[in-house]
């Protein structure tokens, strides 16, 4: 039987009606020629339609009686023919498939389309401010892709700075951020300068909870519904994906309740051959007063990558080894290694003899069971080029056998060591397991009363693993700025991105400390940290502040209105807002009206376009406006006073 034309009844009935009219329809063999007959019935070729209406069978499951008239079932029609193995014989419509189904077809038939993840507002933006004040604005406006690209082009248009200021020494060419400013506006404004040349983003998201939390880093976004949570979610690691650089990593830090949703979703936006791996951090002891009688103690940690290469090393470890120097190799540090495998001389016989030191004669007899790594014929290859060394050679070296050397120059050029990800690899999981919870050693974040920091322990894990020396850290969570701190004592770049003004000036005092050496705290004593290096502290131009501001000073109802009317706002709902609020003739009190107007504004982004930074308008100093310039020509950032 011909597969792609199966002679069942429907394809027999179909054939006997259509026969007669073309044989374009059915061909010489009576098989249906499918692609001809589809396309007849979407451009509605009546005579092809009343012969299939008028076969009684075809009649019978193709038609529908509605209120006396007879409608034909297209839709249904169409299906059938597609499928190579349709039939209303049996009990079923399907032979061979029972299971999901796309328009009624099996996905199987579905091998070059996409099954995806799909939740309300997926194809939204959500700008999702996360001031203070935000904990009263509970309707974030979404920012639909077709009927808001407007605002959306606006909102992710590159920024001006303002209030720019230096602490300490930077490197022009790479200095240290710190950026106050919604983060999602932050990362687009971050994207012409910084593509591609990110090692390590970390990610400290406000959790997903399915009970609502009355207290939480973020006492608002942290009980975002879950359609929202998400779209917030994947408008910021898409905008931070394409800063990341090829072989960089970056690291997602969730709660368990939103965990899985939100590996989806980062399937979805990465790919599923980007994913590294999952890591769990153990946050507190067991508790016995909890659900089902099973305390949760950790939260988790997904890691993606921007290769798609597994063979590239995107962690690793730089082991700490004994690295001897000596004469006979000037300028060339050496350490010992094993010279046997863990194979037999009889699985070898190649590698059984008996190994004799050229300087001193003395005889080293192989190990039956662990032949030596050379052979007989590669032994003096490998002793001309320094890999071979005996003990009897240095009055400091103790052993019996003879050894491989690997100088030290050779271990710099390979990549790191392996990170495992169970209880063998000891530093890396210990920290996970049992010190990457808030500690007395971060006593300057315990202090300001910052319950939910990351301790400095963590971050020291991660950034050695994933960074060297040099490499550019990013964290556009920044909450207390841990990871700033961290990869400042490291000599790492950094990057962090803020909005709450609290936590704010607590990471600006936080990395002063550090510069000027007054911070003991966190890993501070580990890493032999002292003092020096700089930052650069910068905001993204906010007309909404002093706007508020010149709102609260205003003496009469008719200067707040003309505030209003002077207001340049690329915002369609912030001026929906304000033209309803100007058409209320009876908001006549000064205060009243005051209040409403700072309630409209508070939530909105009202941030300077780059492009506006010369307009005398926005009131950008000269040092912010050079800073912005320079900043989007990739030049070096100096601040000049």
């Amino acid at each position: 039987m011909d597969l792609n034309n199966p002679h069942t009844k429907f394809f027999k009935e179909l054939a006997h009606c259509l026969a007669p009219l073309d044989q374009q329809l059915v061909n010489a063999n009576n098989y249906v020629q499918r692609s001809v007959v589809i396309d007849r019935i979407q451009t509605n070729d009546q005579e092809v339609i009343k012969a299939i209406i008028h076969n009684d069978y075809l009649r019978k499951n193709f038609t529908s009686d509605v209120n006396g008239t007879l409608v034909f079932n297209s839709a249904e029609f169409i299906t059938a023919l597609r499928q190579r193995e349709y039939s209303y014989d049996g009990e079923t419509r399907y032979r061979n498939f029972i299971g999901l189904t796309i328009d009624r077809r099996p996905i199987d038939d579905y091998a070059q389309e996409n099954v995806e993840l799909d939740f309300p507002y997926k194809d939204t933006v959500l700008k999702a401010g996360m001031s203070t004040t935000d904990v009263k604005h509970s309707n974030e406006p979404y920012l639909n892709k077709i009927i808001a690209k407007d605002e959306i082009i606006a909102l992710t248009e590159p920024k001006a700075f303002c209030n720019t200021k230096q602490y300490g020494d930077i490197d022009p060419q790479q200095p240290n951020l710190l950026i106050k400013g919604n983060n999602l506006i932050a990362l687009n404004s971050l994207a012409s300068r910084y593509t591609n040349k990110i090692k390590l983003i970390y990610m400290d998201v406000p959790y997903y909870f399915k009970e609502n939390k009355e207290t939480d880093t973020f006492a608002y976004n942290s009980n975002f519904k879950l359609s929202t949570w998400l779209t917030f979610m994947e408008n910021r690691l898409q905008a931070a994906f394409e800063l990341l650089q090829d072989d960089g990593s970056i690291w997602i830090h969730v709660g368990e309740d939103g965990m899985h949703y939100l590996k989806v979703l980062c399937d979805q936006i990465f790919g599923v051959d980007r994913f590294v791996g999952t890591l769990p951090r153990k946050t507190r002891s067991g508790k016995s007063d909890v659900p089902f009688n099973f305390s949760q103690d950790f939260d988790w940690i997904l890691v993606y990558t921007k290769t798609t290469n597994s063979d590239t090393a995107i962690v690793g470890r730089r082991v700490n080894r004994k690295y001897y120097e000596t004469p006979d190799f000037p300028g060339r540090k050496w350490r010992t290694a094993d010279l046997s495998k863990q194979t037999t001389t009889a699985e070898r016989p190649n590698s059984d003899f008996t190994m004799v030191n050229p300087k001193t004669g003395k005889k080293y007899p192989v190990n039956p069971n662990r032949s030596w790594a050379v052979t007989k014929d590669t032994f003096q290859e490998y002793y001309d080029a320094g890999g071979i060394g005996f003990p009897d050679d240095y009055d400091f070296m103790k052993g019996e056998k003879p050894f491989r050397r690997v100088f030290k120059d050779e271990d710099d050029k390979k990549k790191k060591s392996s990170v495992a990800s169970d209880l063998l690899l000891k530093d890396f999981i210990k920290t996970l397991m049992n010190n990457a919870k808030t500690t007395k050693k971060d006593e300057f974040v315990k202090k300001q009363e910052f319950n939910y920091a990351k301790p400095e322990e963590l971050m020291k894990a991660i950034i050695s693993v994933t960074t060297d020396e040099g490499d550019l850290v990013m964290d556009c969570f920044s909450g207390s700025g841990t990871t700033a701190a961290v990869a400042h004592k490291m000599n790492r770049h950094y990057i962090a991105v803020e909005q709450i003004d609290n936590q704010l000036k607590l990471s600006e005092q936080r990395l002063i400390n550090i510069i000027n050496g007054q911070d003991k705290g966190g890993i501070t004593k580990e890493v032999g940290w002292k003092q020096g290096g700089g930052f650069i502290y910068t905001e993204l131009a906010n007309k909404r502040t002093k706007l508020i501001d010149q709102v609260n000073v205003a003496n009469s109802v008719d200067d707040v209105w003309k505030l209003i009317r002077n207001l340049k706002a690329n915002d369609y709902q912030l001026n929906i807002q304000l033209s309803n609020l100007y058409q209320n003739n009876e908001l006549v009190d000064l205060a009243a009206v005051k209040q409403a107007v700072v309630d409209i504004l508070e939530p909105t982004q009202l941030y300077v376009q780059a492009a506006n930074v010369n307009d005398p308008d926005e009131e950008i100093a000269p040092v912010d406006r050079q800073f912005t310039h320079d900043f989007y020509a990739g030049k070096e950032l100096k601040i000049n006073e």
